[in-house]
């Protein structure tokens, strides 16, 4: 572990540039488009299916109901709202 935490951000961060940018060449060299969404996009937080925002919901919180009724499981909840995201920021 790094002491320093501007410097373990900082590697933790070129890890992700890089990683995006080795998913981008292999992208152009098949053919394919890489979309990449807000890195602050409360994903977690809103509902996949009325479009809610959830005020507050700490890590610790793995599944919720959102006011319309829908129940979410927090990762899959996450992954549904990228999925709708990302061809909306291409």
């Amino acid at each position: 572990m790094v002491k320093n935490h501007s410097l373990a951000r900082a590697i933790s961060d070129a890890s992700w540039r890089e990683l995006r940018s080795m998913l981008e060449y292999k992208a152009r060299w098949y053919g394919r488009t890489v979309v990449a969404v807000d890195r602050w996009l409360p994903s977690s937080k809103l509902c996949s299916a009325c479009g809610a925002l959830q005020d507050r919901m700490p890590l610790n919180i793995r599944e919720w109901t959102c006011a319309c009724g829908a129940v979410h499981d927090r990762d899959v909840n996450a992954a549904k709202n990228v999925l709708a995201t990302g061809p909306a920021e291409s």
